[in-house]
């Protein structure tokens, strides 16, 4: 079974990438790209990934020093460093720089998704994804989520949120327009060592409707996606990306 995550490919080779995005996507990953070191910064600063897919030699900073970089930061991404040298040194630089796995170029994609599912089950639940000191906001609508107070406001209101709820609202935040299952929802927020568990991810939906929606019954922000599942609009004026 594929694991379900969001993938940031870093990579100067824009062929590579398109071929890489559309694979991983047919495997029900969601996949951004981006050419450098510098885009790939920008994206960290406002979304969450989690594994991103790293071209060591790269115009500008190359993997090698992202990695690192990345590795010396609060809440790092799982990494996973491409390259076109297959040597054992350079094998072992990758790894020692930080890189969770390296892979020589050119490689199979069945073995990049092996990969990349491996190191996946081995990542930490979503819950230690965001540390305490990290000063994270996420609006929509009249909210916003601080992700260091673990609260939400609305406007100059400050609503409390449980454990469960801030939990749900994290996941559903850091995949903001995209429809979530029960069991990928349960999966993000607990792990994949426990039980799916449906009832209490529709318990705290409903929790959550009725502190956010005027009207629970016709949600504007928690949307339900049918036969999808479950989806946080982040603009009301918007419709959900479909997978």
């Amino acid at each position: 079974m594929t694991l379900f995550a969001k993938i940031l490919i870093v990579d100067d080779d824009p062929r590579l990438r398109s071929l890489l995005r559309y694979f991983l996507v047919e495997k029900g990953f969601e996949v951004e790209c981006v050419a450098d070191a510098e885009q790939m910064t920008q994206n960290l600063k406002r979304s969450f990934y989690d594994l991103i897919i790293l071209d060591w030699m790269m115009p500008g900073e190359d993997g090698l020093s992202v990695c690192s970089r990345l590795q010396a930061e609060d809440n790092c991404p799982l990494i996973i460093m491409l390259t076109a040298n297959g040597s054992e040194n350079d094998s072992i630089a990758g790894l020692l720089s930080g890189a969770d796995d390296y892979l020589a170029k050119p490689f199979n994609a069945n073995v990049l998704l092996a990969r990349i599912q491996a190191a996946l089950r081995r990542r930490p639940r979503v819950q230690a994804s965001l540390p305490d000191h990290t000063v994270l906001l996420f609006s929509f609508g009249p909210y916003v989520l601080d992700f260091s107070q673990r609260c939400l406001y609305k406007n100059d209101d400050r609503l409390e949120l449980s454990s469960n709820q801030f939990a749900l609202l994290n996941v559903l935040a850091q995949h903001a327009g995209k429809p979530l299952s029960r069991e990928q929802l349960s999966y993000l927020i607990k792990g994949k060592d426990n039980e799916v568990d449906c009832r209490s991810v529709d318990t705290q939906i409903y929790r959550l409707r009725r502190m956010l929606e005027n009207d629970p019954a016709k949600p504007v922000y928690l949307q339900t996606v049918r036969g999808l599942g479950y989806v946080l609009v982040q603009d009301k004026s918007t419709s959900p990306t479909m997978p």
